[in-house]
């Protein structure tokens, strides 16, 4: 579905080889990593699909720190450069040497992620190629701040450098933001856009996180790194509960979740790497110490393929450039900006002066037929209820029959958008698993670990195979790829009668003095697991008269 680029393109162009993808992020949303497993893990995901991130390890309780560990980690002498040694010419790597701040440290985890990068200069090779669009722009804004260098290096841990990064934690983008957290710094996600992948607006926000961490543990960089993956409340606690005993506060120090304790790790290690390449046999891809893009301001919205047109690009550069839109054109509420490369900045700016504002999207007029809804006919034309209101001036959701509406489309086939969330999700649903192919339509009351249980296969498998988190919701009438093997959708028990046609209806449930999950669970034939997913209740939570619940029952089950 690639696009065919030519030499000189491929020359400027990133993110073409397979990906090896990190997970980190902003609240324990990546792989899982033991002081003993394999650092840096691959993982699914490449440069045409959303990458979704599956742990190495079984979560658990973190492993004490031992006195020896804690003894190893010291400040260390810098590197110990041959005078003779000849670095090569000026380029960005040269300039985040000289900006590096955080102390050298030794301690044998840093050891463990130096061994891996050095075993695999192949990954090294791949991060260079997709960091180059965006390395420069970061080290900019982490200098303008005067954060430590070692800053920039970030996106390396958390996603690879893959703009389209999505992890099991619903983490998404090069800086790895769960939604509420991207919410909190100012990320809008909509069906139009997610801020989280917008190279320009996440790399605001990670940098403002940062450094509100850094204040916040009294100008500890490694703590507020740790902060930054875990949680602040997770690092205070640890800290907390060394000063009771006694112990030393410092990141090494404390016991921490498995994935925090091999995540500052890296990031030494990769300091460690750029700082003397050479001196660990590795070659450094050079990336130019230069701008690749320019922020162009828009004032409406605009179909991609049109924009990509008027510059004078590849629509799949313009995609990895923007990977915030999710669909076929900007978000009509805004931001109103595209990143573009920097010599196709003027061209683009001098076709769009030329283009009247009304062709920036392509209309048509479609006319209401009996049955018909909003929704229905923004679901047709691959857009939402909002922009269809707000086109025709609707201030309710019910239209008549017979009426016209003026509604904006795509000007290309859905399939010409490659990189939008549709196509990605597509990719990767028709990608051949082995076994038997089977496609679920989701029902009202599905969840992914009742239809993981049902199909025989794991949640995380099932979420994967769907370019999901296992934490995404369901929607009805969602379509579902599932690779079987055998014969799909077999019953729990061989011998257990065929089942009865599900009529399943969303309840509202008060809870009543005495009641409990177990009673609740009894009363309306579905089992405590699924109250708790369906309303996020914590094991042990206890119930409150007066609290609302919300259930999926089966009606047929409910007389029997």
């Amino acid at each position: 579905m690639r696009k065919k680029i030519n030499n000189k393109q491929a020359a400027r162009f990133f993110l073409l080889a397979p990906s090896l993808i990190l997970a980190g992020g902003c609240s324990l949303t990546g792989t899982l990593l033991t002081a003993d497993g394999p650092p840096w893990p691959a993982v699914p995901g490449d440069a045409d699909h959303p990458a979704v991130l599956w742990p190495a390890a079984a979560a658990g309780p973190a492993p004490a720190v031992t006195t020896a560990e804690a003894a190893e980690a010291e400040t260390a002498p810098g590197p110990q450069q041959n005078a003779g040694a000849v670095l090569g010419p000026p380029d960005l790597w040269g300039r985040l040497r000289a900006g590096f701040a955080l102390p050298r440290r030794s301690h044998p985890r840093i050891e463990r992620e130096l061994a891996w990068l050095k075993r695999h200069p192949g990954y090294l090779d791949r991060v260079a190629d997709r960091a180059r669009p965006y390395l420069h722009f970061i080290v900019e804004e982490v200098e303008r701040r005067g954060m430590p260098l070692e800053i920039a290096l970030l996106p390396v841990v958390e996603s690879a450098f893959q703009p389209f990064a999505y992890s099991h934690g619903r983490a998404a983008g090069i800086w790895q933001f769960i939604p509420s957290t991207g919410r909190r710094f100012g990320l809008r996600q909509t069906w139009w856009y997610d801020g989280r992948r917008d190279v320009y607006a996440s790399t605001h926000a990670a940098l403002d996180l940062l450094q509100r961490l850094h204040r916040e543990f009294d100008g500890d960089w490694l703590l507020a790194l740790a902060a930054y993956n875990s949680g602040s409340g997770t690092v205070h606690k640890a800290v907390r509960r060394n000063r009771r005993r006694g112990k030393p506060a410092d990141f090494f120090a404390l016991r921490l979740p498995r994935e925090t304790r091999g995540y500052v790790p890296k990031l030494l290690a990769l300091k460690q790497l750029v700082e003397d390449p050479a001196a660990h046999g590795i070659t450094l891809k050079s990336i130019p110490d230069e701008p690749y893009f320019a922020r162009v301001e828009l004032d409406s919205q605009i179909d991609l393929a049109l924009a990509a047109e008027l510059a004078g690009i590849d629509l799949e550069e313009l995609y990895r450039l923007n990977p915030g839109f999710n669909r076929w054109a900007t978000d009509p509420d805004g931001p109103h900006y595209l990143l573009l490369p920097l010599e196709r900045v003027e061209p683009f700016r001098q076709a769009l002066a030329q283009l009247p504002p009304e062709r920036r999207l392509r209309w048509v007029r479609h006319r209401v037929r009996p049955g018909e809804t909003l929704i229905t006919i923004a679901r047709r034309y691959r857009t939402t209820v909002a922009t269809i209101k707000r086109v025709n001036r609707l201030r309710g959701n019910l239209i008549r029959a017979g009426r016209g509406l003026t509604i904006p489309v795509a000007s290309r086939s859905r399939k010409a958008y490659t990189l939008s969330a549709d196509q990605r999700r597509a990719r990767t649903q028709n990608r051949p698993r082995g076994g038997q192919r089977v496609v679920h339509r989701v029902q009202p009351g599905d969840t992914l670990w009742d239809l993981a249980r049902r199909y025989g296969v794991g949640v995380r498998q099932l979420a994967r195979w769907n370019a999901m988190s296992p934490r995404d919701p369901l929607r009805p009438g969602q379509r579902l790829v599932i690779w079987t093997r055998g014969r799909a959708a077999l019953p729990a028990r061989i011998d257990a009668p065929p089942p009865q046609r599900r009529i399943t209806r969303r309840i509202g449930y008060r809870v009543r003095p005495g009641d409990s999950l177990a009673r609740i669970s009894r009363k309306f034939k579905v089992t405590i697991e699924q109250l708790r997913r369906w309303n996020r209740l914590r094991k042990g939570a206890y119930l409150q008269p007066g609290q609302r619940l919300t259930l999926y029952i089966d009606v047929t089950r409910q007389s029997s």
